[in-house]
């Protein structure tokens, strides 16, 4: 290979690498970004190789078809939706994210991740209080499930954790739970990383507002004794 086509490779190579760079900073991003902003941020790069690698870029989003599209926008650029894809993400937006767990239904979680199978009488000695309401609600949220009833006098309901209890922790199965101080500090991280923006941008700026009400979830059976 000769010295012209290895730099021109090389070149190829630099600026597929700026692109991808360029994409993620516009994609983490939720307001439009100034060129002057982009400048500072990649260092070393010139206003003309910037400008060159956005246009670039801007066509590939638009030649490959992809459903999000590169936009200037208040004098900056953004990666936002296609405006035409506007129903499909509406009707997302009416998926409404599911509330926190409370503190008192963290603990009733942990209390059965630990200790299942478990019925609700056990639960309620370790925990001092009425549990019946953080069990529907841990039976609506599907994170726990009926596993079968304990043989003995009224044969009570025996409560277990679920596959999305698992997914939702991080967790490949029930061998991977941490110390529960440590359970109840990953589960408050865990919810700490739901998302809090109530909008979702669509094509030319937008907004749809989240929170709509969606379909209502199918009815959990009411917890036994």
């Amino acid at each position: 290979m000769g010295e012209g086509e290895e730099s021109a490779r090389q070149q190829a190579l630099e600026e597929r690498e700026l692109k991808a760079v360029l994409e993620s900073l516009l994609f983490v991003s939720a307001e439009p970004i100034p060129l002057e902003r982009l400048m500072v941020a990649l260092g070393t790069v010139s206003k003309s190789e910037l400008r060159h690698a956005l246009q670039s870029l801007r066509e590939d989003f638009d030649r490959e078809g992809r459903g999000l599209q590169m936009v200037e926008l208040a004098g900056g650029y953004q990666i936002v939706t296609r405006a035409e894809h506007a129903p499909w993400i509406k009707r997302l937006a009416k998926a409404k994210a599911s509330p926190k767990l409370s503190r008192s239904a963290m603990e009733s979680l942990a209390i059965i991740a630990y200790k299942q199978p478990i019925v609700r009488a056990e639960i309620e000695q370790i925990r001092g209080v009425e549990v019946s309401g953080v069990l529907r609600t841990l039976l609506e949220r599907k994170l726990i499930r009926m596993v079968g009833r304990k043989d003995v006098p009224g044969r009570p309901i025996m409560y277990g954790s679920t596959k999305l209890f698992l997914q939702q922790f991080g967790l490949s199965d029930l061998s991977q739970l941490p110390p529960l101080r440590e359970f109840k500090e990953l589960g408050e991280a865990e919810q700490a990383m739901l998302p809090v923006e109530d909008g979702l941008r669509i094509g030319e700026h937008e907004t749809v507002a989240a929170g709509s009400p969606g379909e209502p979830p199918d009815a959990a059976p009411s917890p036994e004794s």
